[in-house]
C-alpha cells in the first residue's frame, strides 16, 4: 500500500520538474519562486518538524538548531571549497556557482525525498489514517521538490540531461524510501537531527544563491511576489496536510 500511495509522489515531482523546464524564458520568475519555496520548506515545515523530533539539548540549544547552523555552514563550506578549485584550474574565482554544487544540493533533495518514502511506509505501519495524512503532506509539497531540483541542476551550468536524470531520480527515490521501509528504521531523534542539517543546506541556497541570482538581472517586483508566493504557497500546504 505504501509503494502505491508513493507513486503519487513520483507523479507529483515530475509535475514539477516539467513546470520548471517549461517557463525557462522568465528564468527569473522561476528562481524568485524557487527560493520562496526553499524558504517555506525550510521555515515552516523541516525546522518545526526538526525540533519536535530531536528534541534534546546540547549546551542548552536545541540539537535540531545547531545541526540548522552546521547544515548551512556545511553548504558555504562546499561551495567555497569547489570555487578554490575552480579558480585553481584556471576559472573564474567569483563564479562560484560551480556545476558540482548543483549536482550535490540535488542529491541531497533525493535523498531528502527518499527520507519522504520511508516516512510514508512507517506511518502506514502505525496505522491507516497516519499514513495516509503523511503521505497526502508528501506528496503535496513534491511539487516543490521536483520544481527546485531541475531548477538547482540547471542554475549551476549542468547540461539538461543532468538535470532531467537528477529529476527522475528525485521522482524515484520516494517509491525506492516507501519499499525499504518494510526493512529500514530510523529512529526519530536521527531523523530530526538529519531535518535540521539538511534545512540549514537549504536555506543557504536559498538566500545566498537562488533569490540573489532572480534579482541579479531582472530586480522586478514580479520576482518579489514569486516568491512571497512560494512561502504562502508551502504555508498552504503546512496548514492544509498538518
Amino acid at each position: 500500500m505504501a509503494v502505491f500511495v508513493a507513486l503519487g509522489a513520483f507523479l507529483m515531482t515530475l509535475a514539477g520538474g516539467w513546470t520548471a523546464q517549461r517557463v525557462t524564458d522568465r528564468r527569473h520568475l522561476v528562481l524568485g519562486l524557487a527560493g520562496g519555496l526553499m524558504l517555506g520548506v525550510v521555515g515552516l515545515d523541516l525546522l518545526p518538524e526538526a525540533l519536535r523530533a530531536a528534541d534534546r539539548e546540547i549546551h542548552g540549544v536545541p540539537a535540531a538548531l545547531l545541526l540548522f547552523v552546521a547544515g548551512f555552514l556545511l553548504a558555504h563550506l562546499v561551495e567555497r571549497l569547489l570555487a578554490a578549485r575552480r579558480a585553481a584550474h584556471g576559472g573564474d574565482e567569483h563564479d562560484h556557482r560551480a556545476p558540482e554544487v548543483g549536482l550535490t544540493a540535488a542529491a541531497a533533495m533525493v535523498g531528502h525525498s527518499a527520507m519522504d518514502g520511508v516516512a510514508i511506509g512507517a506511518s502506514f505501519q502505525v496505522g491507516g489514517g497516519m499514513g495516509t495524512a503523511v503521505a497526502l503532506a508528501v506528496i503535496a509539497h513534491d511539487f516543490a521538490d521536483g520544481f527546485n531540483t531541475f531548477t538547482l541542476t540547471s542554475l549551476y551550468g549542468n547540461a539538461r540531461r543532468k538535470a532531467y536524470a537528477m529529476l527522475f531520480a528525485d521522482a524515484v527515490a520516494p517509491v525506492a524510501g516507501a519499499a525499504a521501509s518494510a526493512f529500514v528504521h530510523i529512529p526519530e531523534g536521527v531523523l530530526g537531527g538529519y531535518l535540521g542539517l539538511f534545512g540549514g543546506v537549504l536555506l543557504y541556497l536559498a538566500a545566498a544563491e537562488i533569490l540573489p541570482e532572480a534579482h541579479h538581472e531582472h530586480p522586478a517586483r514580479s520576482t518579489l511576489l514569486c516568491t512571497v508566493a512560494g512561502v504562502a504557497f508551502i504555508w498552504l500546504v503546512v496548514g492544509a496536510t498538518g
